[in-house]
């Protein structure tokens, strides 16, 4: 998958594993009640700071902050942009 989009030095573009739609048990989950993705795929990543190379690169599979980046809209699609260091590993 390819975007139009560059993230700026340690930035990285990611998209979201979709939420949980069932339980292990089997009891489906209303859209109010699951919870934010802590993982997803990177489909963009910036040049790095000069004195930081960025260690994240293109396809891999990320944990990251419940709460971290700012979510995005790019041709109806969501996504996260967020530093390098809101990443928590690679998967």
């Amino acid at each position: 998958m390819s975007v139009n989009v560059k993230p700026l030095a340690d930035r990285v573009l990611i998209e979201p594993a979709a939420a949980e739609e069932k339980t292990a048990g089997g009891i489906i989950i209303p859209d109010t009640a699951k919870e934010k993705p802590q993982r997803g795929k990177v489909v963009a990543v910036g040049n790095g700071k000069p004195d930081e190379p960025l260690t994240v690169k293109t396809g891999d599979n990320v944990l990251y902050g419940k709460y971290a980046g700012t979510e995005i809209s790019i041709e109806g699609k969501d996504y996260l942009i967020m530093r390098e260091s809101d990443i928590f590993a690679i998967v």
